[in-house]
């Protein structure tokens, strides 16, 4: 009996001599499918942070215009008077940072704690205005890192807006 029957008597050793191993096609494929699965994890972690950033400023603007009423409520008197009121936005490095009464002092240290909270740039922003004992504190910051980038140029201005009774 020669090599050749012995082959042919036996059709499993012969399928395993064509089958020797992982052909270069198959790894280029793996590699592919693997390599576009790690961007996918890469893009959906990218996205995650940038949420958690946004919704971490939308946190720190209500905690700050909790704080400005807050410090209203201390306050009443003046308040009520109009000393609170910032007369329009007043936006981080551009407010007068003294004051010679408690409410300029207290709207000077709100806004310096707004850059501290939302990013000391120009588009961080604060307004108190109150109409007898009805306030409204509205906070404006840049939400770029958001992922909300837009043709229009406020695209990426977040604004909260609460109305407080003294």
């Amino acid at each position: 009996m020669n090599a050749f029957s012995s082959m042919a008597a036996r059709p499993e050793l012969r399928a395993r001599r064509r089958q020797m191993g992982v052909g270069l096609v198959e790894i280029l494929v793996a590699v592919v499918v693997l390599g576009l699965g790690l961007l996918g994890v890469a893009a959906m972690q990218s996205l995650a942070l940038r949420n958690s950033q946004s919704s971490m400023q939308r946190s720190q603007a209500v905690v700050q215009a909790y704080a400005m009423a807050d410090a209203m409520r201390a306050n009443p008197t003046q308040a009520i008077a109009g000393a609170y009121n910032t007369g329009g936005m007043q936006c981080v490095g551009t407010a007068p940072t003294q004051g010679g009464t408690l409410a300029a002092a207290d709207r000077a240290s709100w806004l310096q704690s707004l850059g501290k909270s939302l990013g000391e740039n120009p588009t961080t922003c604060g307004l108190v205005a109150c109409v007898n004992s009805l306030c409204t504190i509205e906070v404006r910051w840049d939400d770029s890192r958001g992922g909300r980038v837009g043709g229009e140029s406020d695209a990426d201005k977040q604004t909260f807006r609460m109305q407080v009774r003294l």
